[in-house]
Order: C-alpha cells, then structure tokens, then sequence
C-alpha cells in the first residue's frame, strides 16, 4: 500500500475520519473533517509512530554526526522512505546559512544579515519577521529542514563572547523580537530554534558552569524571553544549553523540559542538545523531557570530538529495560513529526541544492544594517552651527578614513554564528588559529563591504584617503588636514571564550605590522581633527575612555555583508539612524554587578536578582555610559498628552502624541516603562511595551501601546504562579529608559492571580 492509503486506513479505523451512521444500513455515513491544522499534524504523526519499528523511532532522534550527509552541515538524520518521512538536515543560521562538509566551509552564496545584537537595536518586530523569512528562505533553498538560529540567553554579563549573537539585556525586547524571527523563518517550510535553554550567560566553563539563580530571578528574566517567543512565535525546535541550572544539567533538567516548558508552557515541539557535551547520561535526559539528541555519529562510542553518544543503542537498551519508557520514545518522535507536518515540510520536503538569490539577500541585508545602527553621540564641532552627522557631500573636500580595515570590509563575529563570507575573508587571517570548546577561534572574518569605497562613492568630488592606524601619528596628521575624520574601532566576539574587557582591544592593520592600542588611536584623532566621528563594530557594549573629545559616535554592531554601504548611508545621511540600544553601555567594566569572570570557580551565583541590566544601574544609582534605549536621530521628537488605563484583567493601553520636531523625516522608538507598587520589591522600573513610529518633518500622530497582563506581574513564589501586585503603578514614555523629558501616569491596581495557561 501506498502511504496516503495506509494513514487513510489507520485514521479511519481510529474514527478520526468518518463516524457510523447507526444500525440503518442505507443511511450514509456522517464524515468528520477534521480542519485544525495542529490536529491533523498530531493525528497523521501519530498514525507514523504507530507504523514505525523500534530501530525506525532510534534512528529518527539521534544526529549522526556534523559535516555529515549529501548537504553537510550542523547536523543529518536520515529518514525513512518507505513511512514518506524525508532525511532532516541542519545548519547553523545565527546570521545565515553555515554550511560546512568534511570539514570545509561551502561558499554557497548565503546572505550574512547583521548579527542579533543589531537586529535587537532595531526594535522592529517587522524587521525581524523579515530577518527570519530571509535567513528561512535560503535554508531552505540549499535544502535545509532546520536552522539553529534564535539564541535569546539575556545579556546578563556583557563580556560573554555570545552576546553578539543573542536580543539584549531585556526580556521583553528579546522575546517579542525572537517571536517574529521565529515566525519569519518557519513560514518558508523550515524549522526554526530557540536556544538556549536557559542562562547560557557565558563561555568561560561552558560545560561545566552552574547558573544558581532563584526562582523568581529565574522566572521573572532569565526564563522569560523563552515564554513568549515560544508561546507567540511556536518554535519547531527548543535547544537545550551546555551549562547546569542550580546543580542538574540543563539538557537533564525535567524543570526545565517537562515542568516549565511541555507542562506549563504546553510547548508541542521537540527539544534538541547542543552539540557534543550537552547530554552525559541517556536516562536522566530521556525522562527530563529531551526528544533528540545533535553532535553524535553513528557509533555510540565514537561521537564527534570523542565525545560519547547517548540516544543511540543506549536508549535502545535503556527502552529494553524499561528504565526509559516506550511511551516516552514514542513522544520524541510525535513531536519532531507533527512539526514537519504542521510547518509543511512532510508533504513538500525542500529539494537540495538550489541557488540562492543574492542581489535579494542583499537587500534584506542593508536594510537590515541601516534600521539598527545606533546613534549613540552627535555634539557640534567648535564653530560650526549644525552636529557632525551627517555629513554634507556638497561642502566635504577632505576626508581621511582610519583603522577597522575599512579599506576592505566590516567585521563579523565568530563561532558558529559565523556565516562563512562570499568569495573569502576580506583580510588575511592575522591570529593564529585555535580550538576553544570545538570551536574554531582567534581568526576573525570580514565581509567584502568596504565602508572607503561606499564613503568615496558618497562623496565623489572629495579627496577620500585611508589610513591603516598603525601610526596614531600619521593618522593625527592626517585628521588635522581633513574636513572630517572617520576612526573604525573594532571588537571581535565569538563562541568559545569570553572578552577580558569592554575596552577596545589592540588591533593589527596587516599580517606584517605589530598590534596598536584603539584608544590611543582615536584620542589622537580626535584631539587634532575638526570634526571627528567614530565607527564601532563590535558584538557588545564598549568602554569610551575618549569619548568626551569626539564628536560623533555611531555602533554599527557587525553589519553583515552590505555593512559597508550602510555605514555610508547613515554618516551622509541618506538613511536617519533609528536604532536604540538594547543593552546598557557602562563606563567601565567594573561598573557591571559581576566584576569578573572566574575561570576556577564553576558556580556562577546570579547574586544580583533581579537587578540585572539596566535595572542594575537604576537600583545602584549608577550613570551609565549610555543608557538601555538610548539612540539619537538627525531630528527631534517631542512627546506630550499621555494617559493610561489598566483594565479588570491588568491590561494596560497607553496613548500619548509623538511630533517630529525637527527638519527631516525619521523614525523613534516610543517606550513604555512601568515603576511597580514599592511593596512588590521590583526594580524601579521595567519595559512592558514600545512602538516604533515613522513621521515625516513636521508631522504627529496619536500613538497606542498595549501591554498584557503578564507583563505587570511578578512571580509569586509561594503560588509559583505570575501574579500582579495591588497599588499604584506608575508609567513613563520616551525615547529610552532615562529620557529626562520622559512623560508620567499613575495607575491603582487591586491586584489580580494570573492563571498559567498557554
């Protein structure tokens, strides 16, 4: 038999597809049609399990290596022909498709968007649907079921090589954000991930790190970006992380898998290892609630790296035993099975080996660039009447470029959020090459996007010269003779080892020249040009010892492949810079809760609670840098007429007018916080919602944001249930979390029991 007909059979048999008409013979039988596509997927992969062997469920929740398979990759799983269940492939897809077999990287002409970090600055869910759509799109025409992007751990300690890869220091903005991406990505037939799971906050002792985290630290942050990008943007795929959470393994850990995630959160997908050393024990993992387990072979002994396998012929005899039930197999297997139902995947598998579209991918990459690049700083040079930025082609002469190899390219950063650059690294490899973790380190990648030549392109009647910034001298020299100086920092991130400092680190200009200190650089820069203005790319926030002798500061966070001509865009202009930050930036590293990061000591205690982020520099009292959702435009917005109301249920909506008060069009970013009752012992304030509003010169509108009732609650550890708090709330609106000209309301609340329901 067919396998349409034999799932025909099998639901009809279970009454799933008509029911009898009675004991009237010649009376027609009344047909079902079931319609809800969740219901159909678990129907048809439960008629599959019900088909399937033993050896045929093992098979379907073990990876059988990396690099392996026709396509290569993060990892294959073969499938089985003869149940129409197609082979699974996966690829890391942070910022796009990583595609590597047999130990090469594929230059498959895949699209490298602007690191997460950035996408956060955005604060744009539209955005990030697109993100997700155009990374899906290319997984998919390579031939991909699944892409490994999706990371939001939260930016607890800035100096984790991750945080490039992950949405920021607020839950809220993560969660929302990593929602749209998620439902970018599985809208084109593909799987997407949300890892990893959960307080993966750093990589120094990335096996073996123990987060000790109380449970409303846990709940109320650490935990709750997962709950909403998993309750609104339904994964197909949650990975679990290396680290242990309060002493059990996170891939082990049933709070984590089953309690929160299956149980409460009522998550339908699977959940997968990270690669290699996520899971020591086949048993505890099987019953915590892990349905595959990734980085394996197909020998349990041999795993890659040398690292033992678990859910191969482990879990075949631990089902033997019965120490790992049938029932608890069979589970793994629905849920792999109904997401490829429900995403599409089982009817219409992606064909391998397509081309990608570039000039599209392009496209989604600059705009992308251009709609997170932050504005961080823009002072007036001494005798001129208008700020730094932008600059004016028509009037520019001079301009002379420094440092950050932006003669050749934008930075990228590293591990397996990399998406290998077209046509090769843009700079020769500088560091010797190392292996941190499995991960390839201490090489890092640029794209061929070459901020000199989009800058000359801007400005053709100019004299544009680049310097490499070996010589702070020579630059010095350079600045004091041009209309304008241009100083490139950079800061390489990457998985596998974690920053010493938010400082700019000394930088190499060629493979023959020593290193030069960044700052130093800069400060000589800046103490000799008329106008000076420095670009950041880099994957965190970054100390700015010389930041008061600058006149303009831009973060371009790593851009992707179009940085280059983005980065033009923004400086003259022709695109109005509209990120904030999605991170706070201190000014010295030591202003940070954790002063450290401890190579000997394992437990890493979240001492802090929740006073994490900027809640941190709010209830210490400490001035940052620059702080969370901090970001200038080239025009002014002026905000007034606010009113709130918190209904029955604890909904809150908040209307204001936002006026754009300045000459040129440009977008803002309203935000809304909430400062809770003083009894609720919260932080003094927290993000519930924003909304990013374009208006032309001149031009205001009457804003709406709505916030759930979730997001004035708080974890009630004695109900271990969300509950909000009776007394007064009070809210403020503006254009970052310490906007003086910040609007205020106050709202009473009785206080209200959140149900847990999904």
């Amino acid at each position: 038999m067919t396998t349409r007909t034999t799932l025909a059979l099998l639901f009809a048999a279970a009454g799933l597809l008509s029911a009898c008409g009675g004991s009237d013979d010649n009376k027609p039988a009344t047909v079902t049609t079931v319609t809800d596509p969740d219901t159909v997927a678990d129907q048809r992969a439960s008629a599959l399990v019900a088909q399937m062997t033993l050896d045929e469920k093992i098979q379907l929740v073990h990876g059988v290596g990396t690099q392996t398979g026709p396509l290569g990759g993060a990892g294959y799983i073969p499938g089985i022909p003869r149940l129409g269940i197609p082979d699974y492939y996966t690829a890391d897809s942070a910022t796009g498709v990583y595609q590597a077999k047999n130990g090469v990287t594929v230059d498959n002409g895949a699209t490298a968007m602007p690191s997460n970090i950035a996408l956060a600055a955005s604060w744009d869910t539209q955005l990030a649907y697109n993100y997700g759509s155009q990374i899906g799109k290319e997984l998919r025409t390579i031939g991909y079921t699944e892409g490994l992007g999706g990371g939001v751990d939260l930016a607890r300690e800035l100096r984790n090589g991750r945080i490039f890869e992950y949405m920021g220091e607020d839950p809220v903005l993560a969660g929302y954000l990593i929602a749209s991406r998620t439902t970018g990505t599985q809208d084109q037939k593909v799987v997407a991930t949300i890892k990893h799971f959960a307080a993966n906050d750093q990589e120094t002792n990335r096996f073996t790190s123990n987060s000790i985290i109380d449970e409303r630290t846990l709940r109320e942050l650490q935990l709750l970006p997962f709950e909403i990008g998993i309750k609104q943007g339904k994964p197909g795929n949650v990975m679990c992380a290396y680290n242990l959470l309060n002493g059990i393994k996170s891939c082990e850990n049933t709070y984590l898998l089953t309690d929160v995630l299956k149980t409460e959160w009522g998550y339908q997908g699977k959940v997968q290892s990270d690669w290699f050393m996520a899971l020591t024990d086949t048993v505890r993992g099987a019953n915590a609630g892990l349905d595959e387990e990734e980085g394996g072979s197909t020998d349990d002994s041999a795993g890659f790296y040398g690292v033992p396998t678990f859910f191969n012929q482990k879990l075949k005899a631990a089902i033997a035993a019965g120490t790992v039930p049938l029932s608890r197999l069979n589970d793994m297997v629905q849920r792999k099975l109904r997401t490829m139902i429900r995403l599409g995947i089982m009817d219409s598998p992606a064909p391998l080996g397509g081309t990608i579209d570039q000039a599209a991918g392009d496209v989604a990459a600059k705009a992308a660039a251009e709609q997170s690049m932050v504005l961080l700083k823009n002072a007036t040079p001494a005798g001129a009447t208008t700020p730094a930025l932008p600059l004016n082609a028509a009037t520019i002469q001079r301009i002379v470029v420094i440092g950050g190899h932006a003669d050749v390219g934008v930075m990228a950063g590293g591990g397996s959020a990399l998406t290998p650059p077209r046509g090769g690294n843009a700079v020769t490899c500088l560091n010797p090459a190392a292996m941190i973790g499995g991960q390839v380190t201490g090489c890092a990648t640029w794209y061929k996007s070459s901020p000199l030549d989009a800058i000359k392109a801007k400005a053709p009647n100019a004299t544009v010269t680049y310097l490499d910034g070996s010589d702070a001298a020579a630059a010095a020299t350079a600045a004091a003779n041009a209309d304008v100086a241009i100083v490139f920092g950079t800061q390489w991130e990457t998985e596998g080892g974690d920053l010493a400092s938010l400082s700019l680190p000394d930088a190499v200009a060629d493979p023959a020249n020593q290193s030069y200190d960044q700052n130093a650089l800069i400060a000589a820069v800046a103490a000799s040009a008329k106008r000076s203005v420095v670009v950041l790319e880099s994957g965190t926030a970054v100390t700015m010892p010389w930041v008061n002798n600058v006149h303009s500061v831009l973060e371009a966070w790593y851009p992707g492949t179009q940085g280059g001509a983005a980065i033009a865009d923004v400086l003259f202009g022709t695109v109005n810079p509209s990120g904030k930050l999605p991170i706070t930036f201190p000014v010295n590293d030591t202003d940070q809760p954790q002063k450290a990061i401890s190579s000997t000591d394992l437990n890493v205690v979240y001492s802090e609670g929740l006073n994490m982020g900027y809640r941190w520099y709010d209830s210490q009292n400490i001035t940052p840098l620059f702080p969370f959702g901090h970001g200038l435009s080239y025009t002014s917005f002026a905000y007034s007429g606010l009113t709130t109301a918190v209904d029955a249920n604890g909904n809150l909506t908040a209307s204001f007018t936002l006026k754009n008060t300045g000459l040129v069009a440009g977008a803002e970013v309203a935000q809304i916080y909430a400062a809770l009752p003083a009894a609720a012992g919260e932080p003094p304030q927290r993000l519930i919602g924003w909304q990013k509003v374009q208006l032309a010169p001149g031009a205001s509108t009457k804003v709406t944001v709505s916030a759930t009732a979730e997001r004035l609650a708080i974890w009630d550890i004695t109900l271990h249930q969300w509950r909000i708090p009776a007394g007064t709330f009070s809210f403020t609106v503006g254009g970052s979390s310490r906007d003086p000209l910040a609007l205020a309301s106050k709202q009473a609340f009785a206080g209200k029991v959140l149900a847990l329901t999904h």
